[in-house]
């Protein structure tokens, strides 16, 4: 489970930020990052207790991979492993854009 590792990551960010209190985070997850939504919600909630962001709003968008077809060279998204080309079928693919953890936005007081 490396959601709580990520999680310890994300609040050293946010405490960077000087602020007083946070009430919103707005994360971005790659498709293809095997980030469980649940495990990270439930980890970030355990680990902002008794912080400046104890009780925020979690936002959560899950960004599909990019990936380069060597078959029919279209630049298509993808939203799973092991999911083929949806312009020509092709499961010769370069993943790109595919398994960050992105800190987007925060709500501040």
């Amino acid at each position: 489970m490396h959601e709580i590792s990520l999680c310890y990551s994300t609040l050293e960010l946010i405490e960077q930020h000087g602020a007083h209190k946070v009430t919103g985070v707005w994360l971005k997850i790659g498709a293809l990052s095997c980030i469980e939504e649940s495990a990270l919600r439930f980890c970030f909630e355990s680990i902002c207790r008794q912080t400046l962001a104890e009780g925020c709003e979690l936002h959560v968008a899950v960004r599909a991979a990019r990936a380069w077809c060597w078959e029919c060279s279209a630049v298509v998204d993808i939203s799973r492993h092991g999911a083929g080309c949806p312009q020509c079928g092709s499961y010769n693919l370069l993943i790109d854009e595919s398994d960050s953890l992105q800190l987007k936005q925060l709500a501040v007081e």
